[in-house]
């Protein structure tokens, strides 16, 4: 399963969003949670910051994702997410739910070690590093700029310089699962979009 923010095109007189990196840049926002078929099991429209969610120890965007996987906990699902929902905080919350989960994050965010960042490691291309504790594996890879990442779904990665006989960077295998499954919320923008277009060429 897969967790994204997404963008429905519209201009109207309601709280819209601009998010200069989707292909849809203003609309409204809305939290998917979406299967490998593209099938969306939930989702929850953007009403402006959810305060009366927020808590200190959990912050609006993590009681989004636990709310939208509420009707999933229990059942060993594994879900995929990018780095705007990403904290260590989420995650131990979602593990203690059975919902595995691997996603990007970002080094700067709250309780991810220390001396984990680049002006620390100074990565070269094709670096691998990798931190473990307990279940969970932080990493980092490195190809034209260092990618981090989080996950209790597979096996730590070996350490070191990894690059092919081009002397090309190999990407590690739970990045490589990564970017495969975390694009079930485009089949399922695609499905919506296919929909919408049929309904348009009936009338």
């Amino acid at each position: 399963m897969a967790v994204d923010e997404v963008i429905v095109k519209y201009r109207g007189r309601v709280i819209w969003q601009y998010i200069p990196k989707k292909r849809k840049r203003f609309g409204i926002k809305i939290y998917k949670l979406c299967d490998e078929a593209g099938y969306t099991c939930a989702m929850r429209m953007y009403l402006g910051k959810d305060l009366q969610s927020a808590t200190d120890d959990m912050t609006a965007t993590h009681a989004t994702v636990r709310q939208l996987t509420c009707r999933v906990e229990g059942l060993g699902h594994k879900l995929f997410m990018d780095n705007f929902f990403s904290s260590l905080r989420l995650f131990d919350d979602l593990d203690g739910h059975k919902i595995n989960s691997c996603r990007t994050v970002q080094p700067n965010r709250k309780d991810m070690p220390c001396d984990f960042g680049p002006k620390q490691l100074k990565l070269k291309r094709g670096d691998v590093r990798v931190k473990i504790r307990g279940g969970l594996t932080a990493l980092v890879w490195k190809d034209r700029r260092e990618v981090y990442m989080l996950t209790n779904m597979d096996l730590p990665p070996a350490e070191g310089n990894f690059c092919d006989n081009s002397n090309r960077p190999v990407k590690p295998h739970i990045m490589e699962r990564y970017n495969q499954h975390v694009g079930f919320i485009n089949i399922s923008d695609r499905m919506a979009n296919s929909y919408s277009m049929d309904r348009r060429n009936l009338k």
